[in-house]
């Protein structure tokens, strides 16, 4: 064979090898300087904590610098497109939540909340608890049902604003339940808290850490756990799909994202690193009283599972007639 032709055939193996090789030693020496880990929202609330976390674990471990950057702002699309938009090198990462599953159906995105990401790991879930007033003759969900099937329209429920994950999940139930439940939504799931105290409202989806403290008062009553499995915050809480409404899921969640296309040894890397920390015993216990429960999963996890929720909310969503706000 002339070695011209040789040289051709040969060409694009060679070229596959070197590119491998070289993404493999970027692997070895990453990081070599700060590594950005944006979070879409604003400080203080469960991704910021989370974020803040996992940050300072992986700082230690890789012995870089890494910088929590809040970005509050669009309904998280601001943070989220920085990241998208950022080079595909591992340094700049998103904490994404729930918002990134639900936004797909109510905005014109700036970018394709799958195709646009690499996924790098899956931290956690953080489901919501389904929760009544102690004065709703409900005890579990079947109750629950039967109650709002008897009184249609008659019941409501609080959420902590129009189309949040608290909203949404009321909606789902209103689905696959077939009922009809009034939503009134609230300025942030402290106001909705209150009004349910109050027995101004009959039912929320709430986050369990603020809620349960009142459910173990008497102050609450706990119906079910919006998630796959129980909980181990409260084990003896059935789950709302094993009391009649198989599937049903409402939840947050942590998954750390980054630009489309970074370095396979990279995201390696990255995930090993972060579930890793998110295994630590301090770790898992600061998720637990977040009500979150450990996922620790990988990169593929991570987009299945934000594929899986854009699904489910996009069905809610226009079941609902829910609109931007």
């Amino acid at each position: 064979m002339p070695a011209t032709k040789l040289f051709v055939k040969a060409c694009p193996f060679a070229c596959a090898l070197l590119l491998a090789t070289s993404a493999t030693v970027f692997a070895q020496s990453f990081p070599t300087k700060p590594i950005r880990l944006v979070v879409p929202l604003a400080p203080g609330g469960g991704g910021d904590t989370v974020a803040r976390l996992i940050g300072q674990k992986i700082s230690e471990s890789m012995e870089q610098t890494v910088v929590v950057d809040n970005r509050p702002g669009g309904s998280t699309m601001i943070g989220t497109e920085l990241v998208a938009r950022s080079a595909p090198d591992g340094y700049t990462l998103v904490v994404a939540t729930s918002s990134h599953g639900i936004n797909p159906s109510l905005y014109k995105l700036p970018y394709d909340p799958v195709k646009d990401f690499s996924g790098i790991a899956f931290i956690a879930t953080s489901p919501m608890m389904l929760t009544v007033h102690p004065s709703v003759p409900a005890k579990t969900v079947k109750d629950l049902i039967a109650l709002a099937k008897a009184k249609p329209g008659k019941l409501n429920y609080g959420s902590s604003g129009m189309a949040s994950i608290v909203h949404l999940a009321g909606e789902l139930f209103n689905l696959q339940a077939g009922v009809k439940t009034v939503h009134i939504p609230y300025k942030g799931t402290g106001p909705a808290l209150n009004e349910l105290l109050g027995g101004q409202i009959d039912m929320m989806f709430a986050s369990p850490v603020p809620t349960i403290p009142h459910v173990r008062n008497g102050r609450l009553r706990a119906i079910a756990m919006a998630s796959a499995e129980r909980s181990l915050a409260m084990p003896d809480l059935p789950t709302v799909a094993e009391s009649g409404l198989p599937g049903f899921e409402a939840a947050t969640y942590f998954i750390v994202l980054g630009p489309a296309n970074i370095p396979g040894p990279v995201v390696r890397k990255l995930n090993s690193e972060i579930v890793k920390a998110a295994r630590l015993p301090d770790v898992k216990n600061r998720l637990s009283s977040l009500g979150a429960t450990l996922v620790a999963g990988t990169p593929q996890q991570a987009i299945a599972h934000i594929q899986s929720e854009i699904g489910r909310w996009e069905k809610v969503v226009k079941s609902a007639g829910i609109k931007a706000h």
